[in-house]
C-alpha cells in the first residue's frame, strides 16, 4: 500500500531546511558559552514540560489535548534523546492505529455495500 502522505512528507522537509539550517547555527552559536547553554537547556525543559502538562489538562476537555502533549514532546525532543525516542515511539503506535482504523473502515464499506 502507497503511503498517500509521502508528498506532504517531502514537501515538509524541503519547506523545514532552512530553518534546522538556521537552528543548527543558532545552537552552535549558543554551545560556545557554557553558561548561555545551560539557559536555554533549562528554557527548553520548563517550556516543554509546561507545554505538555498544559495539554494533560486539556485531555478530557473538549480541544486539542493530545496535540498540544505532542508538541510539548517536540520541543523536549529537540535538546533530549529520551523524548525524541518516545516521540517517535508514538507516531509509529499512532500510524499503527490509524493503518488499523483505515482497513476497518474500508471493510465495513464493503459489508454496506454488500447489504
Amino acid at each position: 500500500m502507497a503511503d498517500p502522505y509521502l508528498t506532504d512528507a517531502v514537501r515538509a522537509k524541503r519547506i523545514g531546511r532552512p530553518v534546522a539550517r538556521f537552528m543548527a547555527r543558532w545552537r552552535k552559536v549558543i554551545r560556545r558559552r557554557p553558561w548561555l547553554n545551560t539557559a536555554y537547556k533549562v528554557a527548553v525543559t520548563v517550556l516543554g514540560a509546561l507545554v505538555m502538562v498544559i495539554g494533560l489538562i486539556l485531555v478530557p476537555l473538549p480541544g486539542p489535548g493530545w496535540l498540544i502533549v505532542f508538541l510539548g514532546l517536540t520541543i523536549l525532543g529537540t535538546e533530549f534523546h529520551w523524548a525524541r525516542r518516545l516521540l517517535g515511539w508514538l507516531r509509529q503506535i499512532l500510524t499503527r492505529f490509524w493503518e488499523r482504523w483505515n482497513t476497518w473502515r474500508e471493510a465495513r464499506r464493503a459489508r454496506k455495500a454488500q447489504a
